[in-house]
């Protein structure tokens, strides 16, 4: 991934992405230096905080924890959980299908950025959009997660 523009971030972009994913995930994100980078081929950009990748934008959307910002921060909310048989699929890009889940935030409404995590240690796999809202997720089939990003893409992997 090539970098097109890599600057640090005023006090008050941090504010409103600390907000943000407040309101997303109900976590604080904690750090001393928030530094943008735009990527000349990538549907998104990124934020790096504290210089590992945490935040991201996704189609300019509001700002939403990476798959490592949330392993970081620990949501504790917009989490769906997915149960051993899944954790290959999600980790590889696979959309999350309805008989994977075991449990999802019911205050998730279609469209929402979501985390998908592992039901045994709770570690954060991908994140997606949800299909459906939280209370239809779990049941016998369909997909109802897009993946945007996952463990081990070029997003994971990115480092300075």
């Amino acid at each position: 991934m090539e970098v097109k523009s890599r600057h640090h971030l005023r006090s008050d972009e941090i504010t409103a992405i600390r907000e943000a994913v407040a309101d997303h995930l109900g976590v604080d994100i904690d750090g001393d230096t928030f530094e943008f980078v735009e990527f000349v081929d990538a549907g998104y950009e990124l934020v790096l905080v504290d210089g590992d990748p945490a935040v991201f934008y996704v189609d300019d959307d509001e700002p939403f924890l990476t798959v490592r910002g949330a392993n970081d921060f620990d949501p504790e909310t917009g989490v769906v959980t997915v149960d051993a048989g899944a954790v290959s699929f999600v980790s590889d890009g696979a959309d999350v299908m309805r008989p994977g889940i075991v449990e999802a935030d019911e205050a998730i409404r279609e469209s929402d950025l979501v985390v998908i995590a592992e039901e045994s240690h709770g570690k954060v796999l991908a994140v997606g959009r949800a299909l459906v809202d939280g209370d239809e997720m779990v049941g016998d089939s369909g997909k109802v997660v897009e993946s945007i990003h996952h463990v081990g893409d070029d997003l994971y992997e990115f480092s300075v």
